[in-house]
């Protein structure tokens, strides 16, 4: 998989993530470009996958190719003119919060509920074990208990996103129709889907609000109500919101592997989760 070299200053940058940067061609409006700022065998790996996820036929952006400015790596896709995440919706219109969280909820459902070829991903059990095993801040004794929680997991051969943020649904609104899209794929996987649920439930109930703000663009209040009804529409009106917690918090305190790999430090306020409950 070899780079093609771009011109970076032919882009136009419109935002930043965590792990990298997002551009628009300034010429050609149906390309947008995301740069890796670091790991670049990352951006080969959700190349892949988004090739493999697209021609699923899960709803997401159609994945072009690998480029590379001379110095970062970055991934071509074909741009979706006008959209919008849904956490950047709740944050421009948060009286619209709840509709917003009962569709990106029924988009979830969708997902979890395709089957996959699971010759084409990895089980998101074998992913976990794999972060577990590379995590050198947890004791041999605690991941051992991990290791046993995530294998006593359903198996199930379904999707997962393996990011499930409320920032990584978009969707495009013409004529009062909104047409939505998965994006940044690097996790995929499939397996169960509370361990999707449980990244939903941190970023609705979990963060600090200078946190939810600057990656949300949404107030804590703002964000416990998207996962108030998220649940609800998830689980079922009638769902016990307070057990429904119980137990995705473990889900959530098990992306702790995820934000370890990324930032290179212990997390004590993501590891707080899983204390009491797996260990």
């Amino acid at each position: 998989m070899e780079p093609t070299l771009i011109n970076i200053n032919d882009y136009e940058r419109t935002g930043e993530g965590a792990n990298g940067a997002s551009y628009n061609h300034k010429a050609d409006k149906s390309i947008m470009l995301k740069m890796y700022l670091h790991n670049f065998e990352a951006a080969k790996k959700e190349l892949e996958l988004a090739r493999k996820v697209y021609a699923a036929g899960i709803s997401t952006p159609e994945p072009g190719d690998l480029v590379t400015d001379g110095t970062a790596l970055g991934i071509r896709f074909r741009r979706i003119d006008g959209k919008k995440s849904y956490s950047r919706a709740c944050g421009d219109n948060p009286e619209r919060t709840e509709e917003y969280a009962r569709e990106f909820a029924q988009l979830c459902k969708k997902l979890h509920s395709t089957h996959v070829d699971t010759t084409q991903f990895t089980n998101i059990k074998d992913h976990l074990y794999a972060l577990l095993a590379a995590n050198p801040f947890f004791t041999d004794e605690q991941k051992q208990k991990i290791h046993d929680f995530i294998a006593a997991t359903p198996d199930a051969d379904t999707a997962i996103h393996g990011d499930l943020q409320f920032g990584n649904g978009i969707f495009v609104e013409k004529d009062g129709i909104r047409t939505p899209y998965f994006i940044d794929l690097g996790d995929f996987c499939y397996g169960y889907p509370m361990f999707d649920l449980g990244m939903v439930y941190l970023c609705g109930c979990l963060n600090e609000e200078t946190w939810t703000q600057e990656q949300f663009h949404m107030s804590n209040a703002t964000a416990k109500r998207f996962w108030d009804a998220f649940a609800l529409e998830y689980f079922g009106q009638d769902a016990d919101l307070i057990e429904i917690e119980k137990t995705v918090r473990i889900y959530a305190g098990l992306k702790t592997l995820i934000i370890e790999r990324d930032t290179h430090r212990p997390m004590s306020h993501f590891r707080a989760m899983l204390e009491g409950t797996i260990y």
